[in-house]
């Protein structure tokens, strides 16, 4: 597999075990590619499950939320990593203030198209660090990389931060996706190579 302009490795501090460097954004996903107009007018986010106000938000009501730029470094499991990533979207936890989980909220589900999920603990959902995103590189993601949003959950590795985002999910259990359905690690801590379900 190729994935461009790849350097090796070069902080230890900053790049998880086997992990390569690349210069370009590899696409990589199950399933097509979403296009949708640009008005996005038929497009929403629905938040539900175990929150006070369950919620639906157009794009617009989106972009007028209080809006975070954010830099990071991801790490895919197939082995390379993209450091100093800008984004710009909705701190996840502005969005669960909104619709004010339960206590009896344990995990997240992240809903895409075509049926496609990842889960996460609620923790990792509230970090100051995971953003729902609208952009990259101060441009909006193009279709291949998840617009009109995705997640942004950096410190897992990058296929929680699922791609073309239609619901969010407030779960007292926890609910495997599509790739952790099939052999991918429950978690995927990129610092403990957790790649697998059996590592």
């Amino acid at each position: 597999m190729y994935f461009g302009k790849v350097k090796k490795k070069f902080d230890g501090d900053r790049v998880p075990p086997n992990q390569n460097v690349t210069t370009t954004f590899p696409v990589l996903h199950a399933g097509n590619v979403p296009y949708y107009p640009q008005d996005l007018k038929d497009w929403d986010l629905r938040v539900f499950g175990e929150v006070e106000n369950e919620a639906l938000f157009t794009f617009d009501d989106l972009m007028k939320l209080p809006q975070k730029k954010g830099s990071n470094d991801i790490h895919c499991v197939t082995g390379w990593s993209k450091l100093d990533n800008e984004w710009e979207g909705i701190a996840a936890p502005d969005i669960a203030n909104i619709v004010k989980v339960k206590p009896e909220a344990q995990f997240v589900i992240l809903h895409a198209e075509e049926g496609w999920s990842t889960n996460l603990p609620l923790d990792d959902f509230m970090r100051e660090s995971t953003l729902l995103a609208h952009s990259h590189g101060g441009h909006p993601l193009t279709p291949e990389h998840g617009y009109p949003l995705r997640a942004v959950v950096p410190h897992l590795y990058f296929w929680k931060s699922a791609k073309w985002l239609r619901a969010i999910e407030f779960s007292k259990v926890d609910k495997p996706g599509f790739w952790e359905e099939n052999g991918y690690h429950n978690y995927g801590n990129p610092w403990k190579e957790e790649r697998l379900s059996w590592d």
